[in-house]
């Protein structure tokens, strides 16, 4: 026959004790369950139980379910991660807001990260904390319905002895009788005493087991009709935290993240805008260079621009008198600014000399000083035309308040004061009103680049330049 194994710290007696606890415990079982013995019922506490094992099966699903949420809050991470990338390679970089989408991209990546770890730190790591009772728990109640059937096994065995003891009293009288008649005298008293002494001997062995495996059963019992219904309770409230941290996290995580969509939404309706108007401008330059070269065909040849655009031999045109330098009259009072004079051609096309407001208003509508209409030439219908297309295209984007008309730069001008801006050839500008009249001076225009008004929607970088550096559009 094969020897048990036998490790550290464990000697024979102690697994033949094992083994024999064992088949104890089963041949109980046996008994009970044959009705041949009683069971030791406690309604209380196998309700308990039952409510334990419910409550094991619930926390077990909700953590399950938690972790597949984390997984798939991960997962959604990683998708939009992919989805802003995309989007991120095909945005240009002179794209309007190109560095603000960016932004964006970190922003949205450093709230799911925030959001899927307080996911861990408020809701997982508390579920496995309150998980982590449970097996303890578990194996101390098995513990207690084994020391159960032992404390059944000892209370048996204790009525058997004794009962068995008064029926071999009663078997034994007559023998005893005879052997101690039989016997000598001196050895009656010894063979008596003997018999006393092995019946106290087992009563008390039966009697020590049952006080023993009792003392065992109840120190566990107690402790677990204590820790059960409390652990019962404290559901609710594990529950109750679980949920509404979730919830908090969620509802702070989508706030955050509608703003970050709403910022990118801004943007590119914006890019869309911008989009747009460079169509709109291209469309209406290229109309308008057309009917420009046919005007310059029809229009007669000999006519000169007007001295405020004239040329300066061998560079750029002279420099008018800087604005906002008024001077007073002799007598001191406050100076006044003289209207604008409106150039007008004399019949032949020679030089044009100042005429009034009125003049001009009936030169440029058509009109003879009798009040007839005079006939429009081609040349000046197509012009017409000319100034009616570049007015749709400018008006199909928004323009600045007190918006008059555009002008290209000709020339680079280099600011000379705070209030002057500064132009490179090419510059298109949006020339605008004064705000207060009496700053407005002869040969000089106040507006802001197109380029910085579409992309800013603010009129705080407009300054004042010289009009003969540019050419009306």
């Amino acid at each position: 026959m094969a020897e048990l194994p036998m490790g550290r710290g464990v000697s024979a007696g102690k697994i033949a004790s094992s083994v024999q606890k064992k088949i104890t415990r089963a041949q109980e079982k046996v008994l009970q369950k044959l009705g041949k013995a009683d069971e030791t019922k406690d309604l209380a506490f196998e309700e308990g139980v039952i409510n334990f094992n419910k409550q094991l099966v619930e926390g077990t699903t909700l953590q399950k379910d938690l972790r597949a949420y984390l997984t798939a809050v991960k997962a959604m991470h990683e998708s939009s991660k992919h989805l802003y990338e995309c989007l991120d390679d095909m945005y240009e970089s002179d794209w309007y807001g190109r560095k603000e989408v960016d932004s964006l991209f970190e922003d949205s990546d450093l709230l799911w990260t925030d959001f899927h770890q307080k996911l861990v730190d408020h809701a997982l790591i508390s579920m496995d904390t309150y998980l982590g009772q449970f097996p303890d728990i578990k194996s101390r109640i098995a513990k207690r319905d084994r020391k159960l059937v032992d404390y059944d096994s000892a209370r048996h065995n204790y009525a058997a002895v004794n009962k068995g003891k008064k029926k071999e009293g009663i078997k034994i009288t007559k023998p005893a009788s005879l052997l101690e008649r039989a016997a000598p005298g001196w050895a009656q008293g010894i063979l008596s005493a003997h018999n006393v002494a092995q019946t106290s001997l087992s009563r008390s062995q039966a009697e020590e087991e049952l006080e023993r495996a009792q003392k065992v059963f109840e120190e566990i019992n107690i402790d677990l009709q204590e820790e059960l219904p409390s652990l019962w309770n404290s559901r609710v409230g594990f529950y109750v935290n679980t949920f509404q941290s979730v919830a908090g996290l969620e509802e702070k995580f989508h706030r955050e993240m509608g703003k970050i969509n709403q910022n990118l939404n801004d943007t590119l309706e914006k890019l869309e805008n911008q989009d747009m108007s460079r169509l709109h401008d291209t469309q209406g330059l290229f109309i308008a260079t057309i009917l420009y070269f046919i005007i310059s065909t029809l229009c007669c040849s000999d006519r000169t621009q007007d001295a405020n655009h004239t040329l300066s031999p061998g560079g750029p045109p002279a420099i008018p008198k800087s604005p906002s330098k008024a001077t007073w009259d002799d007598d001191g009072s406050q100076p006044v600014c003289a209207p604008a004079a409106y150039s007008t051609w004399d019949d032949d096309g020679s030089q044009p000399v100042q005429g009034n407001d009125n003049d001009s208003t009936q030169q440029a509508q058509g009109w003879d000083d009798d009040g007839a209409q005079e006939p429009v030439d081609g040349g000046e219908k197509l012009l017409s035309m000319t100034a009616q297309a570049t007015t749709e295209s400018t008006e199909s984007v928004e323009m600045p308040e007190s918006f008059l008309f555009k002008v290209k730069a000709m020339h680079d001008y280099n600011a000379n004061d705070s209030d002057e801006l500064e132009l490179k050839a090419g510059d298109v500008v949006l020339v605008v009103s004064y705000e207060n009249p009496d700053e407005e001076d002869e040969g000089w225009l106040v507006g802001v680049k197109e380029s910085d008004w579409i992309q800013h929607k603010d009129q705080g970088k407009k300054g004042v330049f010289p009009e003969n550096f540019t050419q009306r559009m």
